[in-house]
């Protein structure tokens, strides 16, 4: 059973920082997908950041510039470092992942980021 984990959300005033991480219960070294998406109030969710099969980030237009997707394989650990963060980045957010060779996605439960001062 593949588990996802997310933690490092909370308050944080306009131009301010934080580190999402998304721990997974299973090796990362070969994915098929994984990424992090976010859900505000009254939206769908939306693609944020995420890493392709083929190694590549992609990153909503939104955030370039000023979020970075990275992972550690040893700790099959993601993460989502934000900085410059906008009351509009406020939401829930989810780190999902699917195995290499799978096409099924795995989802974490979310953790809230809230953008205010």
């Amino acid at each position: 059973q593949v588990q996802l984990v997310e933690s490092g959300g909370g308050l944080v005033q306009p131009g301010g920082s934080l580190r999402l991480s998304c721990a997974v219960s299973v090796s990362i070294f070969r994915i098929n997908g994984m990424g992090w998406h976010r859900q505000a109030p009254g939206k769908q969710r939306e693609l944020v950041a995420a890493f392709t099969s083929g190694g590549r980030t992609n990153y909503a237009d939104s955030v370039k510039g000023r979020f970075t997707i990275s992972r550690d394989n040893a700790k099959s650990t993601m993460y989502l470092q934000m900085n410059s963060l906008k009351p509009e980045d406020t939401a829930v957010y989810y780190c999902n992942f699917s195995p290499a060779y799978s096409g099924t996605y795995y989802w974490g439960q979310g953790t809230q980021v809230t953008v205010s001062s």
